[in-house]
């Protein structure tokens, strides 16, 4: 059966104030406040997003971008949306999520106020041309010249090689144009990021950080590159958006057993500090190196103790939520009240 838990869209300031919240009813969604923030949520049964099925979770992601940006067109241009998925077990949970990530969330309201996401995505317009184009690469003709002349037949390690080639030209003709068009858009962006292609013929699928007072100008560049490549290319902007790529919010839930065991693993004591996490995990790597041994355990036990040194990076991250003392206690009564940590999503 599945539980019933709260979803979390996003965080909004609240000096929107009472009337825009208004606009919340009958949408389906609510605001749970913590002093000047709110979680904007819903009631709905918890979901595990590793056992949904592709179209389950195509159709939920859908769901939780549509309700983002409609809050937005209801005037919530500052929000900054959770991670796909999150869901608290009770409105006492969200409280919690809020006033352990209040400092960061405060922090990242202000730096989104005047800024907005416009997504980027270029596509061959005619794919079946270029693969032509590259056909009659000098470096392609050599290759095929030599084959049909040294083999009675192609073998499977020259289709191999044929296609390797083949495939480094294209990547490298879609890297030139990406780089120009990034290059010229660029300027008016803050910040970009890069999400993977799909297959050869998406040239590039970008996310440009923008204020919104030169969203205009960046469409303008937009307009003059879609002019230079006179219709070989298909680009297509999607925003204004929520600042999805370069603002989202995780919550992690710690496991205080793990966080027990990565002490153990690292040999340090109860009460440290960043430093010495630091310190301990520099001196187990020297052990454990793969480098320093051919012995596979060593590998293991070097992996093991990587993953013992992120836990408590992010369980003394957790604590600094709570608590700003430069020393994190590592008791398990202690490690009970810091096993949410509330970031920005990698």
């Amino acid at each position: 059966m599945p539980t019933k838990g709260i979803y979390i869209y996003g965080i909004v300031p609240n000096f929107y104030g009472t009337t825009q919240f208004q606009l919340l009813e009958n949408s389906g969604v609510f605001a749970i406040t913590f002093q000047n923030i709110s979680a904007i949520v819903s009631g709905r049964d918890g979901v595990q997003l590793d056992f949904l099925d592709r179209e389950s979770l195509g159709h939920l992601l859908v769901h939780h971008q549509q309700t983002i940006e409609e809050l937005q067109g209801k005037g919530f241009n500052m929000l900054i949306p959770m991670k796909l998925g999150t869901i608290a077990g009770s409105r006492e949970e969200v409280l919690q999520i809020l006033a352990n990530g209040y400092d960061l969330i405060i922090d990242t309201l202000t730096k989104i106020e005047y800024l907005t996401e416009i997504d980027l995505v270029v596509m061959w317009a005619n794919f079946t041309e270029v693969l032509k184009e590259v056909a009659e690469l000098p470096d392609i003709k050599e290759m095929k010249n030599e084959l049909m002349h040294s083999n009675d037949y192609v073998t499977k390690v020259d289709q191999y090689k044929m296609g390797h080639l083949i495939q480094e030209k294209i990547d490298a003709k879609n890297k030139a144009i990406e780089i120009n068009i990034l290059d010229a858009l660029s300027a008016f962006g803050q910040d970009i990021k890069m999400h993977e292609v799909m297959n050869d013929e998406m040239v590039t699928n970008s996310a440009f950080l923008i204020n919104r007072n030169r969203q205009e100008k960046f469409e303008q560049v937009f307009e003059r590159l879609d002019k230079e490549y006179n219709g070989t290319l298909n680009f297509k902007l999607v925003g204004p958006l929520p600042c999805y790529s370069f603002f989202t919010l995780e919550v992690v839930a710690l496991d205080p057993e793990l966080v027990e065991q990565a002490r153990k693993e690292l040999g340090i004591k109860e009460k440290i500090t960043d430093n010495d996490i630091k310190k301990a995990y520099l001196e187990k790597a020297k052990l454990f190196h793969p480098d320093n041994s051919k012995d596979n355990v060593d590998t293991v036990n070097f992996n093991m103790i990587q993953k013992a040194y992120h836990t408590l990076l992010d369980y003394a991250a957790a604590a600094r939520q709570t608590n700003k003392e430069e020393t994190i206690c590592l008791t398990k009564e202690k490690v009970k009240e810091n096993l949410i940590l509330v970031k920005i999503k990698e």
